[in-house]
């Protein structure tokens, strides 16, 4: 995997750091000056550690012999382009937007499943005008929240940028155009919980939540044992998703962010793609 990284974004790294030094007004020609002490691989590789183990930048310059500086902006540059990739779904196929996710789903007649997930990140400094907004009101503290698509296997499909996490998970599908997706596009069934009821009637019946509890108080012993049952058969159907999220928070960066909260929508896609990538692999390989 590490090989066709290099062959596929070391090319992009390099024609933006070209572009980047053509760009200025100079008094030398381009390639003059003190030589990186980074090449490309131990660049990305760096990025890597950093995304699977929230190593730090202080350890990783112990690793590499640099500064921590080159560390930082090393990171800085190749994070970018490892979230532009999007998620593999075949060797051949990226799915980089989630008007392609819906497109894929209703092509190959596949049943796709969301939720939201948040990884808690630092508390904004104090007098900041947008402090509160990063309180998540399900977990009580400070994170960001992104929608995650799989399909009915758990295979990551899409991962969105981060939101701040006081905002609802069906705002922030309506946010995304998911509501005018699926009521425009091809016949797709959405799977999701109770945090997005309210989009079955806006999608034609499209998103599947659980089922609305009719009775409030005193319900009939029948009801209830009715009202468990389908709600256990929708949850047995959407667990998937859970286990694709559980995937994404085994790596150490989304686990708790320590660093800007500025970085998290590139961590999160970056995390998203590679994980899909080796889900792939590894389902093509099972094939054959």
């Amino acid at each position: 995997m590490i090989a066709e990284l290099v062959a596929e974004i070391g090319p992009l790294w390099h024609e933006r750091h070209q572009a980047v030094l053509t760009s200025r007004p100079r008094r030398r020609a381009v390639g003059a000056g003190a030589k990186y002490k980074l090449v490309f691989v131990d660049r990305l590789l760096a990025t890597l550690v950093h995304l699977r183990h929230a190593t730090t930048h202080d350890v990783l310059a112990c690793w590499f012999g640099v500064d921590r500086s080159t560390i930082t902006r090393a990171i800085g540059e190749v994070r970018p382009l490892l979230a532009e990739r999007g998620c593999t779904v075949a060797p051949d196929i990226r799915l980089r937007t989630l008007a392609e996710v819906i497109d894929h789903l209703g092509a190959s007649g596949q049943t796709g499943i969301i939720d939201g997930t948040e990884v808690r990140v630092r508390r904004p400094a104090v007098g900041r005008k947008d402090r509160e907004k990063f309180i998540s009101g399900k977990n009580k503290q400070n994170a960001v929240k992104s929608m995650v698509v799989t399909d009915a296997e758990g295979r990551l499909l899409f991962c969105s940028s981060a939101e701040p996490a006081s905002c609802a998970d069906i705002t922030h599908a309506r946010k995304l155009g998911l509501v005018e997706l699926l009521a425009d596009g091809p016949a797709v069934e959405i799977l999701a919980d109770a945090g997005y009821q309210g989009l079955g009637p806006q999608t034609g019946g499209r998103v599947v939540t659980p089922p609305h509890r009719k009775f409030k108080k005193n319900p009939p012993e029948w009801y209830e044992e009715m009202h468990e049952r389908q709600r256990k058969a929708h949850s047995s159907r959407r667990i998937r998703v859970e286990h694709g999220i559980g995937h994404l928070k085994n790596w150490r960066s989304l686990a708790r962010h320590h660093g800007r909260r500025e970085h998290m929508s590139d961590i999160i896609q970056s995390v998203a793609g590679l994980l899909s990538h080796q889900q792939a692999a590894t389902a093509s390989g099972t094939r054959t």
